[in-house]
């Protein structure tokens, strides 16, 4: 019996940590799960949208074009109301080349502020399906919470131990990983995008394969 080969779901990121959630969010479904890994190296599109959504719709075109494959595309980040929204779409780039430097500079930004640690802020998540040229879905996740008195938490990557979150008082870097996708930004947006494959694979056979 010959088994048909699934078709490619190409989810890009080379961020490790992101991977292995997004893997987790989508398992089971009828796709084989790729990387940025899994392809020549690509240069990376310029991350100049003005929100989280534009670059997502930015990512996944610009990849989809390069490797011909449906293609998964995300942007998210942290965003500190004291700070006006910063660091936002800036998050991964935002004032220093660690994590550890980039929770030092924005705790000193903080305490200029009177001591705002505890500002609310919230992690946004965007995501972007794209389709021979076109995007064909989108979604949107966030999760409330507020800035840690310090950071707090080996688990997660990023700004986890930063981001305190009040309904299980504890940070998202202190959370077990089937309690942050169920909480997390990323997790509703990419339970989202899991939903809409599924029913797209059954309306559509999964003839879109063949192009």
């Amino acid at each position: 019996m010959i088994v048909p080969a699934l078709p490619e779901l190409l989810v890009a990121t080379t961020n490790i940590g992101k991977l292995l959630e997004i893997r987790k969010i989508l398992s089971n479904i009828p796709f084989r799960i790729n990387s940025l890994e899994d392809y020549t190296a690509l240069a990376e599109p310029e991350e100049d949208g003005s929100t989280f959504a534009e670059n997502a719709r930015k990512k996944a075109l610009y990849y989809a074009h390069a490797t011909k494959t449906l293609t998964a595309a995300d942007d998210s980040g942290l965003e500190i109301d004291a700070l006006g929204g910063r660091p936002g779409i800036r998050s991964s780039r935002y004032h220093g080349d660690t994590y550890s430097k980039r929770f030092d500079n924005l705790y000193k930004e903080l305490e200029t502020l009177h001591g705002t640690r505890g500002s609310t802020a919230r992690f946004v998540c965007s995501v972007a399906l794209v389709w021979q040229g076109h995007v064909i879905f989108t979604a949107n996740g966030t999760v409330e919470g507020q800035v840690a008195p310090v950071p707090t938490g080996t688990g997660g990557f990023g700004y986890d131990p930063l981001f305190y979150y009040p309904p299980l008082d504890v940070t998202l870097a202190e959370l077990t990983s089937e309690q942050k996708m169920a909480a997390s930004h990323r997790g509703k947006a990419f339970r989202a995008l899991r939903t809409y494959l599924q029913n797209w694979t059954k309306i559509s056979n999964l003839d879109f394969v063949k192009g």
